[in-house]
């Protein structure tokens, strides 16, 4: 099969490869998924467990992407719950080889049913931006109807899955971003915007959770912002600034079914749209991974036609 594999963690996207390797083999509860569509993270690169097993064992050549929509092809023993030929997407094991690959083997559970009605491009776009707004926000935020949400990134793929989720679930929502991502974010739900490049962050006053996808200043000036008993809740690793009276988390995103489940659903009906930034194929997407101009939104590697 073709995959793009990774050798060199200091060449970043840089050092990515298409090659031939071997087709997958199913292990004891797991399945085979021919790949439709792959998402990427180009933040990946700089996670352990893409050069590393569980027993911190170099594994390279790896391959990365960790999102994918395909259908079914091998079931391993003990699996339960799909079936040869069903369409599911999902979210790949951190320390296996992952998407970007015409054939993946991994754990049935990871997987969910992808409806017959949502392309195989949308749902593989869902995954991680979708686990990670649903679990920060109500998981590890507990937001609930009539609180405020301070959401960084606002024109990203999580950020603006964080504010469709938020606004949906009545809370009042700000998004944070550069100048030029403004109207971006306000389609996707922010019920204002601050532009962190000219406008002062310390104006939106107090909020009851914020969601950080930056860290540094940004999460220290953001902490400050919130309201007693409110959260912080970040994915760039162990919060450095906390607020002086409420919670701060920091979190990796897992696979879960049923949260998935609610996610494509939401597509389905019209409550939440995805943020696809650039869309090629297997064969093109070493080059769409190293682009010249700066881009928004999920890369989408679509493997098969």
């Amino acid at each position: 099969m073709k995959a793009i594999v990774v050798t060199d963690r200091a060449a970043g996207t840089a050092g990515m490869k298409l090659v031939e390797r071997p087709e997958p083999q199913a292990a004891i509860n797991d399945v085979v998924v021919q790949v439709h569509a792959s998402g990427f993270v180009p933040t990946e690169l700089e996670w352990p467990s893409t050069w590393a097993d569980r027993r911190d064992q170099d594994r390279t050549p790896s391959i990365p992407g960790h999102e994918l929509a395909g259908v079914v092809t091998v079931l391993g023993y003990g699996t339960t719950g799909l079936s040869v030929g069903q369409r599911v997407f999902g979210l790949a094991d951190w320390h296996r080889d992952g998407t970007l690959a015409e054939y993946v083997a991994m754990e049935a559970r990871n997987l969910a049913p992808l409806p017959g009605d949502v392309d195989f491009t949308v749902g593989a776009s869902l995954p991680i931006s979708g686990l990670t707004a649903w679990q920060g926000l109500f998981q590890h935020g507990r937001l609930q109807a009539g609180q405020s949400v301070l959401a960084h990134g606002a024109a990203g793929a999580v950020g603006s899955m964080v504010m469709q989720l938020a606004r949906e679930a009545g809370a009042y929502v700000i998004g944070t971003g550069r100048a030029a991502d403004r109207q971006k974010a306000l389609d996707f739900g922010a019920n204002e915007f601050v532009d962190l490049e000219n406008d002062a962050l310390e104006d939106v006053g107090g909020v009851d959770l914020v969601f950080d996808v930056i860290g540094g200043d940004i999460q220290k000036r953001s902490a400050a912002l919130i309201r007693a008993g409110g959260t912080l809740v970040t994915v760039v690793g162990p919060a450095e600034s906390r607020p002086a009276d409420g919670l701060a988390v920091d979190f990796v995103v897992e696979s879960n079914r049923a949260q998935l489940s609610e996610i494509v659903q939401r597509v389905r009906d019209g409550r939440l749209r995805t943020n696809i930034g650039n869309v090629s194929t297997l064969d093109e997407a070493v080059a769409a991974f190293n682009p010249t101009e700066r881009r928004t939104g999920k890369t989408i590697i679509r493997v098969r036609p």
